[in-house]
């Protein structure tokens, strides 16, 4: 069918999403006139492979969460600067999303912005964090709690690159599908690869072209994130094999809003019955992990970008997903503790 185009609109500052296998083949039309240097952020396990004439300095990063830290973004800045690398210049965030978030922050603070292109190698990035302009790292204290809105000039989802992913990797971006499962996307698994994508994308397009900084609608995108962002960050503070993909953190994330949302009577059983179908029918877990400490992860969560007054979630109902604030703690901790002896979840 060719290149799938989505549009991501904010006046002058629009820009397209290009979803398909061969997108990438997009990349030099894209890079302006202007643009002598190019700064790729990426992964040493990513193959890279990018058809471009100006000069490309490389810079690799590790893998995973740890990734995202004031020390490898410092690295980062400072090998733009030995590069060269002027304001007029360009950088690429080549990678999932822990790639595309670091590049774009660092892109976001260097010269105070420079141009930045969003090309995800993952299905997580290419339906959702490549998209939007979010761009963070993450603290001891919890994640993406220090970040900036940088808009890239353009998202380049070439599905080739899912060719070789390892089928956690995939499972990890059909959480967020799952998601998006409750924003207006019906009967994705029915759709092929790329069509998913564009769906997912489209919807995402639309939620950031009403609402760049997430000052209203947009929060709705953090569907099942809440209980989600405190599970990845409570694993990695425990290390090992306990670390959580995001997509099945977010899985759980979303079955915990389901569960909170019935016991405030904003939904009934037959709701619940329809999130736990929806994330097995995406192949995922919704079991809370054993190690999941209830006080920790209130604490955690007490952090969320959201949490302007008290506990806040996402939470469905009968009008539909909206921000519910001020959330009793004793009833999260007792729904935390109910959904981990729930042969259900």
């Amino acid at each position: 069918m060719g290149i799938r185009r989505v549009q991501v609109e904010l006046e002058e500052r629009s820009y397209p999403i290009l979803i398909g296998g061969g997108a990438l083949s997009e990349l030099p039309g894209l890079i302006g006139p202007k643009v002598s240097k190019v700064a790729v952020v990426t992964q040493a396990s990513i193959p890279l492979s990018l058809d471009i004439h100006q000069p490309v300095k490389v810079i690799t990063v590790p893998d995973g969460e740890v990734a995202k830290s004031f020390v490898t973004l410092e690295r980062v800045i400072s090998e733009f600067v030995e590069f060269g690398l002027s304001r007029a210049d360009l950088v690429i965030g080549f990678g999932g999303g822990v790639v595309t978030d670091l590049a774009g922050f660092a892109a976001s603070i260097y010269h105070r912005g420079v141009t930045l292109v969003n090309v995800p190698t993952t299905l997580l990035g290419m339906v959702d964090a490549a998209i939007g302009g979010k761009t963070a790292i993450n603290i001891r204290e919890g994640k993406n709690l220090v970040g900036s809105f940088h808009q890239p000039r353009a998202v380049i989802c070439d599905t080739s690159l899912l060719e070789t992913l390892p089928p956690e990797e995939i499972l990890c971006g059909r959480g967020e599908m799952a998601k998006y499962a409750f924003l207006g996307a019906d009967n994705l698994l029915q759709l092929p690869l790329d069509a998913q994508v564009e769906v997912c994308a489209a919807i995402k397009a639309q939620f950031v072209s009403s609402d760049e900084t997430e000052g209203g609608g947009r929060a709705l995108l953090n569907y099942g994130h809440t209980l989600a962002h405190a599970l990845e960050a409570q694993g990695d503070l425990v290390g090992g094999e306990q670390r959580i993909k995001h997509g099945q953190a977010v899985a759980i994330g979303l079955i915990f809003a389901a569960r909170l949302a019935l016991s405030l009577g904003r939904i009934d059983e037959s709701r619940l019955d329809e999130h736990l179908a929806v994330v097995r029918s995406f192949g995922l877990d919704s079991k809370l992990p054993g190690w999941a400490d209830p006080d920790s992860l209130i604490e955690l969560m007490r952090r969320d970008k959201k949490a302007i007054d008290g506990l806040t979630f996402v939470l469905d109902g009968q009008g539909g997903l909206e921000v519910v604030q001020s959330i009793d703690p004793g009833l999260i901790r007792s729904e935390l503790e109910l959904m981990a002896r729930d042969k259900r979840s």
